[in-house]
């Protein structure tokens, strides 16, 4: 099973590497993030030690158990991945998250912001976050409203224990990665103006694209890819 991990791996880096040189882009400024939710822990070391520098959990009781089984199958010594939290997070679920995680890209209201700034605080702390954008206007879907952003944006980069990088989507599904490419386009338009008019905010993180839509993504100007089932295979298996 090692091996066919690392054919993954090699595989989704090529097609990174693929689409980055389409863009005109260099590989080496994406990071691909595995997301390794209902995945076990041997499966996420394995790809760790593989290579893979960043894992993202979407589940904090999920990862709660995950992230110290996966430093232990690696050993003392050995780099650990840095974690990304990139699912729906409730309030009260932010002191772990604060806790567990390196990088929280869902952040999408002020008080969301606040719990992990105080909760980072009290684990001495400094969490990277990017703020969530529903850019397809979906009702069941996380993120603030684009017309919300500056607001936003400009509370959370007044947090001392939050360091505010990006932007984060998750676009509406659709049936060819192409048909993607208006909502991509629209995160990057979005931080632009958010860096231009918003008092000189620095955003250089912009993170869209999954398994079936990241090379668009990356044509697109993404600077973080979350890839799920091109590394792992289905959720729960490694088929």
């Amino acid at each position: 099973m090692p091996a066919e991990l690392d054919a993954r791996l090699a595989s989704v880096r090529e097609r990174i590497a693929r689409a980055a040189a389409r863009a005109g882009r260099r590989p080496e400024d994406i990071t691909l993030v595995g997301v390794s939710k209902r995945q076990p822990a041997e499966a996420v070391a394995a790809l760790v030690a593989a290579g893979l520098a960043h894992c993202g959990e979407n589940f904090v009781q999920e990862a709660r158990e995950k992230i110290p089984r996966v430093a232990a199958l690696l050993g003392a010594g050995a780099r650990a991945p840095r974690w990304h939290f990139i699912g729906r997070l409730q309030s009260n679920k932010a002191k772990l998250a604060a806790e567990l995680f390196d990088v929280v890209e869902v952040v999408d209201r002020p008080e969301l912001a606040r719990a992990l700034d105080a909760h980072a605080a009290a684990a001495g702390r400094t969490l990277d976050v990017l703020l969530q954008v529903n850019v397809s206007g979906e009702a069941q879907k996380g993120g603030a409203a684009p017309d919300e952003l500056e607001a936003l944006a400009r509370a959370v980069a007044a947090l001392p224990r939050l360091r505010l990088t990006g932007l984060m989507t998750i676009p509406a599904a659709a049936e060819r990665p192409e048909d993607v490419r208006p909502a991509f386009a629209r995160l990057r338009e979005l931080r632009d103006g958010l860096c231009r008019d918003a008092g000189g905010l620095t955003l250089p993180q912009l993170s869209m694209g999954m398994s079936a839509d990241f090379e668009v993504a990356i044509e697109e100007g993404a600077t973080i890819v979350r890839v799920g089932t091109a590394l792992f295979g289905a959720r729960g298996g490694m088929a």
